[in-house]
Order: C-alpha cells, then sequence, then structure tokens
C-alpha cells in the first residue's frame, strides 16, 4: 500500500486560516446591491483595475460578450470599437435558444466613468466607474496595492412604458438581469484577480 499526501494539504488545496475553510483560488468580492429606485436593478463590485481600462473594455461592444454573465450576448457585433453619444451597434444575442439581433443606441460615454446604451424597448444598460483611493493606514498585499475601481453595472427600466414594465416584473426578466448582472460583475473582477 502507497502512502498518498493528504490532499488538503496540497498547493491547489490551501485552508484559509481566517475561515477554516479550503482556498483553491483566489475569489472576486460578490458584487454589492446598490439602491437605484423602483425601476432599476443595481450592483457595484470593486475590481483590481484601472477605470481607463474597463471603461475601454466596456465601451467596446465587440468585446462585451467577455463579460457577460446572461449567457445571451455573442461575440458577432456591427459598429464602432469606441462607443460615443449617438453610436449605434448591434449585437447577435441569443435567449431560449432563440437567436435574435438587437440594435442599441449609445446614450451616454464618459471615459474613465460612464458608459451607457439603449434597448429599442426604452431600458438602458449603465456601466459607471469609480477610480478608488487607497487608505495609508491599511496594510494590503500586492495584489491590492495596485489600481482599485468600484465598477456599478445598471439595468435602468424607467424609460419603459408602465404595461411594459409590468410585463418585465410578470415575466419575471427583472430576475434574470438581476442574476446576469451580478455574474457579469463577478466575471469582469475576475479577469483581474
Amino acid at each position: 500500500m502507497t502512502n498518498s499526501p493528504d490532499p488538503a494539504s496540497s498547493p491547489e488545496h490551501r485552508i484559509n486560516p481566517a475561515t477554516g475553510l479550503p482556498q483553491t483560488s483566489p475569489q472576486a468580492a460578490w458584487p454589492v446591491r446598490v439602491q437605484a429606485g423602483p425601476t432599476a436593478i443595481s450592483y457595484s463590485i470593486t475590481v483590481h483595475a484601472d477605470a481607463d481600462e474597463l471603461w475601454r473594455l466596456l465601451a467596446d461592444p465587440h468585446r462585451h460578450h467577455e463579460v457577460d454573465g446572461s449567457g445571451t450576448v455573442k461575440p458577432k457585433v456591427t459598429g464602432p470599437h469606441q462607443l460615443s453619444v449617438g453610436d449605434e451597434f448591434s449585437v447577435h444575442m441569443v435567449m431560449y435558444r432563440v437567436p435574435y439581433v438587437m440594435k442599441l443606441a449609445t446614450t451616454a460615454a464618459e471615459p474613465g466613468r460612464l458608459i451607457e446604451w439603449r434597448h429599442p424597448g426604452g431600458h438602458r444598460w449603465r456601466w459607471e466607474f469609480e477610480t478608488l483611493e487607497h487608505d495609508a493606514d491599511t496594510n494590503t498585499d500586492d495584489a491590492e496595492a495596485g489600481p482599485r475601481t468600484r465598477v456599478t453595472e445598471t439595468f435602468d427600466y424607467s424609460g419603459v412604458k408602465p404595461l411594459v414594465a409590468r410585463g418585465y416584473r410578470l415575466l419575471r426578466r427583472t430576475n434574470e438581469n438581476d442574476k446576469g448582472i451580478r455574474a457579469s460583475l463577478t466575471r469582469l473582477a475576475g479577469r483581474y484577480l
């Protein structure tokens, strides 16, 4: 009989001394709900990256599929690689196995700070970027010493007709968007661990 090493002691199964739980890989923080009113779903997360770099990623619709947590956004896109106010772009998508193309219009674009586009139905998707300062009094390891940005993603349906808003709630689209936002933010933060 051979002695096999204890899996809990191998490098890929380290134990977190603070929790006593296995720590197999770095984990991005969980998104935090942001109060944005009765017709908006909004979450934020801290990402260990520069706000300008994050803005460039999200201002390029050809890269949206890289962070999409809903599984609906596909890599085929028509339009500019850096959005400006008034720009239109088309994104190939799939929902419930049904492919379709969505034509969207850019409604806000402030480099390093904000990017937003409008769906033909009137709702908007907004990404905001806020550079976070480091606290000189706190001890941080090297991973936390670099740039940090609070990223907030919002699905805002205040601009849709009341009947459409009611339909979103009845069909539970707001729940799906809630899950998709949290997954997208976690995926974005995970890129920079």
